[in-house]
């Protein structure tokens, strides 16, 4: 059997009165990307820092890279690469002077031969004496990407890298993220994007500290049950407020040139339709629902538990 990078059973944290991860397992074999999914607040962040040993569990247990998660936080530390929300290295620095001196904070041996390596597989060659602080998004998450690298981790916990860069950022940023994991590495990353969870081997889907779903994305989209059909035609938008809280209609939402209208009882979704398929210009086709409806029809179904 494949070992596990990540192994937590019953992890929990609390801060005051909230419950901010409510008994979380996850299992992460080595050398997979997996895909950490939910809306703001929904746990992921304080998953991810209790997880590389920066918080301390207040319930259960486990090991990250076969370490302790409660009792040697300090080796794991030094063996995961872990990439913030926010750029957090020193802006008034060129990008070699912050991935030196993160060199040094980790001791790496032969560290300026490190950096040369680094700068050049991250194609920060041609801007290594540029401030970090003058950086635009992308170049900023590709710096932050080759800090992480620099100590050469076993694991990445990557959390919402691709926020705020362009396309073409993030598509050169995950070409990388499979390269490295084709080296054995491994990946846990939070994001926001269907086509990155797309991207994950297996996606784990959390909201107000449970999660409610994980697997391939097609596992997730099958143990759904969601029945979607989508709307077609002109102004096709102006349909969404006269679907909205129709019986069976669990949610409406537009998506490039169609309307998606999903729910789980086919015959009160036929009867919701029934006065549109009778109106010239539009046509309604049953379609396998996409990983965004899924997502938003879990958002819904764990708000109102």
């Amino acid at each position: 059997m494949t070992a596990l990078a990540i192994d937590v059973r019953g992890l929990t944290k609390r801060f005051g009165r909230k419950v901010a991860v409510d008994h979380v397992n996850i299992q992460v074999p080595e050398g997979q990307v997996w895909g950490f999914l939910g809306p703001n607040g929904s746990g992921k962040t304080t998953t991810i820092r209790m997880i590389c040993g920066l918080l301390k569990p207040d319930d259960g247990e486990g090991t990250c890279l076969g370490y302790d998660l409660k009792t040697q936080s300090d080796r794991i530390k030094r063996e995961v690469g872990y990439m913030t929300q926010r750029f957090s290295y020193w802006e008034d620095l060129s990008i070699r002077e912050n991935l030196e001196f993160v060199a040094r904070m980790y001791r790496v041996p032969e560290s300026r031969a490190k950096v040369d390596e680094t700068l050049e597989r991250l194609g920060l060659v041609a801007r290594q004496h540029q401030l970090a602080g003058e950086l635009s998004g992308g170049w900023k998450q590709r710096m932050a990407l080759a800090a992480c690298m620099l100590h050469s981790p076993k694991l990445l916990l990557l959390d919402e890298p691709t926020a705020g860069v362009d396309p073409q950022a993030r598509r050169d940023f995950w070409e990388e993220i499979h390269r490295l994991s084709e080296t054995g590495l491994t990946v846990l990353v939070s994001t926001h994007y269907m086509d990155e969870a797309e991207r994950c081997d297996r996606i784990v889907y959390i909201n107000l500290g449970k999660i409610i779903a994980r697997g391939t994305v097609a596992e997730v989209i099958k143990q759904s049950g969601l029945i979607t059909f989508l709307i077609e035609g002109p102004d096709v938008r102006l349909l969404l407020s006269r679907l909205e809280n129709q019986p069976g209609v669990e949610h409406v939402a537009f998506f490039g040139a169609a309307l998606h209208v999903s729910g789980h009882d086919r015959r009160l979704l036929d009867v919701a339709l029934r006065p549109i398929r009778d109106m010239m210009g539009y046509t309604i086709n049953e379609a396998a629902p996409s990983l965004e409806d899924v997502f938003i029809h879990l958002q819904g179904v764990r708000a109102a538990a």
